[in-house]
């Protein structure tokens, strides 16, 4: 019964997040919304909203990273030769499936709108953990794109994580509505056409005026590219290389 109390806090609380941002729910909106009987319960559970919210993005990361770790193991244990999309289909599908069992389409919502307003918050929470498996995708990228120098794949990668952090996040806005768009956002031609277009951003050949323009910062010191951060390290993160 505790338990069932603290993930039902959890639940509701990821998605009033989503939704209105940390600073626009209060203890007392989730209190209210769990169905829980006591006003502590919040802090008797978790302490304070923000280890709620510690917790809460703790527990996605900690998913992200077993399911692609159980995805590349699975792949790589079939012999199969590795391609660019298969590799982006396990850093892609991960995430989608970050909110666990159930039909609950909050997650990426949730940690868009936390790095927005509280990214030291968000990258304190993550503890540079639940990174192993992206360090392994990131590998097969490395060798899958010899010709995209590492500098501009890093930037790249940054890119794709804005890209896809707001695809998702609408998807889930959608799906979680249940609006007429469901079954278009639900569909797999939806996410084989994401991932599509995930492909052509990292692949396409970096032109002859891009290549100079990174060549000549790197060797001067100007803030090189490699220098760039991402803004989503649960999908693509420069900063875990």
């Amino acid at each position: 019964m505790l338990d069932d109390t603290a993930d039902r806090i959890k639940r509701v609380s990821r998605r009033l997040f989503a939704q209105r941002g940390i600073d626009g729910v209060s203890v007392r909106d989730i209190v209210s919304a769990a169905g829980a009987r006591n006003n502590g319960s919040v802090h008797y559970y978790f302490g304070s909203k923000e280890a709620l919210v510690r917790e809460l993005v703790a527990d996605g990361a900690k998913l992200v990273d077993e399911r692609r770790l159980q995805a590349l193991s699975e792949f790589e244990q079939s012999g199969k030769a590795v391609e660019l999309r298969d590799i982006l289909q396990i850093l892609v599908m991960s995430t989608i499936a970050a909110d666990g069992e159930g039909d609950d389409h909050s997650y990426v919502r949730f940690i868009t709108v936390l790095q927005m307003s509280h990214r030291k918050l968000f990258v304190e929470a993550l503890e540079n953990r639940w990174t192993v498996g992206f360090r392994r995708c990131h590998a097969h990228l490395k060798r899958l794109l010899p010709d995209i120098p590492e500098p501009l794949l890093k930037q790249r990668l940054t890119f794709l994580s804005l890209y896809l952090g707001a695809v998702i996040a609408e998807r889930e806005a959608n799906l979680d509505q249940r609006k007429r768009g469901n079954k278009w956002w639900g569909s797999r031609t939806a996410i084989d056409n994401l991932l599509d277009t995930a492909i052509a951003l990292l692949s396409s050949p970096p032109s002859t005026a891009t290549l100079a323009e990174a060549a000549r910062r790197e060797q001067g010191g100007a803030g090189g590219l490699s220098e760039q951060a991402a803004i989503n390290p649960l999908l693509f993160s420069a900063d875990s290389i």
